[in-house]
């Protein structure tokens, strides 16, 4: 089969003929329809520091798809060939305190596909039956392509209640948009979006992100014409970026709460007297609550919430270098390989 590998300990990936992996008695192996370039990918794509001390090359990459099932190990009895499925990136122990309690996206020997092991862009991918989700005929490929991300999205930006309250996020990547997205769908009753990328704070707009702003905008000031006299009720950190983290300090109300999806370097500084005297709740989000994130954002879909939007390119996989460039250069949304 046909791969798209991390060859060595140096920048790039390439397209391999690798075997076609065989399937365990708890596995299924899904043949990929689509799969969708993450954040991570460019990672490892360049060979930055994180990925120099996480990958060990030859890697075969990514972890966002969707596919049909092949073929199932002797044990699995739920699925069966044909079936539509996506999946859970994260393949856990299931022995840890946090997996015999449910909470699974905390487990403290987890490994991720793409990263540690073999990953989706490829014809056909290896992964435990209990890390499948069962599509239902009303979500669409390409969205369930992109459920990987946005997860991390539903996670995040229902991690408080944000009915009537007042929402800022900093960072209009993918899962930021998704993230104004679902706030706007729940009941948020302004959310405000920044970036310094103006390709990406048009396409909030086209989305119907209505109050995308340039990260220089003085929130203060803008306050006013949004009835707001205290500040942002809720705010999430979509960028990694010190600064936004900041902005987001300065421009909540007392008992506020934040929420950091971004990736943040290890010497971030923030005003803690800030944070001290305001009182403010700041939680870290990792990955999705396993499943229940994947039940609420089906939910949603069906009840009529939008991210069609954040899609703006397809290639074929063979281009998947061309895909990688134009990730690179900020100037699209989600793009999707098709592996048909």
């Amino acid at each position: 089969m046909k791969a798209i590998i991390k060859k060595d300990s140096s920048p790039g990936l390439e397209i391999q003929e690798i075997d076609k992996p065989s399937p365990g008695p708890l596995d299924v192996i899904v043949k990929i329809k689509k799969s969708s370039i993450c954040g991570t990918d460019i990672h490892i794509y360049d060979w930055d520091d994180w990925s120099s001390k996480t990958i060990q090359p030859p890697m075969q990459v990514g972890h966002e798809w969707t596919g049909v099932v092949d073929s199932v190990g002797s044990e699995v009895k739920k699925y069966k060939q044909g079936d539509r499925v996506s999946g859970e990136g994260h393949v856990v122990c299931g022995e840890c305190r946090n997996c015999k309690a449910g909470k699974r996206h905390l487990c403290i020997d987890q490994h991720g596909i793409g990263v540690h092991l073999p990953g989706a862009f490829a014809e056909y991918l290896k992964i435990p039956a209990t890390n499948l989700f069962s599509l239902p005929d009303s979500i669409e490929d390409n969205i369930a392509t992109i459920f990987d991300p946005l997860g991390n999205a539903v996670h995040a930006t229902l991690s408080y209640d944000l009915v009537g309250e007042d929402v800022l996020i900093t960072g209009a990547g993918p899962i930021g948009m998704m993230s104004a997205l679902i706030a706007q769908h729940i009941g948020a009753r302004h959310v405000v979006i920044t970036d310094v990328n103006e390709y990406r704070l048009n396409l909030c707009k086209e989305l119907g992100i209505k109050h995308a702003y340039h990260a220089s905008t003085n929130l203060r000031k803008l306050m006013p014409s949004l009835n707001m006299h205290e500040g942002f009720d809720v705010a999430l950190e979509m960028s990694g970026s010190p600064s936004a983290l900041n902005d987001i300090i300065s421009n909540v109300k007392n008992g506020a709460k934040i929420a950091l999806l971004g990736i943040l370097p290890e010497d971030t500084k923030i005003s803690w007297n800030e944070v001290i005297f305001k009182d403010l709740f700041i939680k870290g989000i990792y990955g999705r609550e396993i499943f229940e994130t994947w039940y609420k954002m089906v939910s949603m879909l069906e009840s009529g919430l939008s991210v069609n939007g954040i899609i703006t390119h397809e290639f074929h996989y063979t281009e998947f270098e061309k895909a990688v460039q134009i990730m690179k250069s900020g100037q699209s949304g989600k793009i999707i390989l098709n592996w048909e």
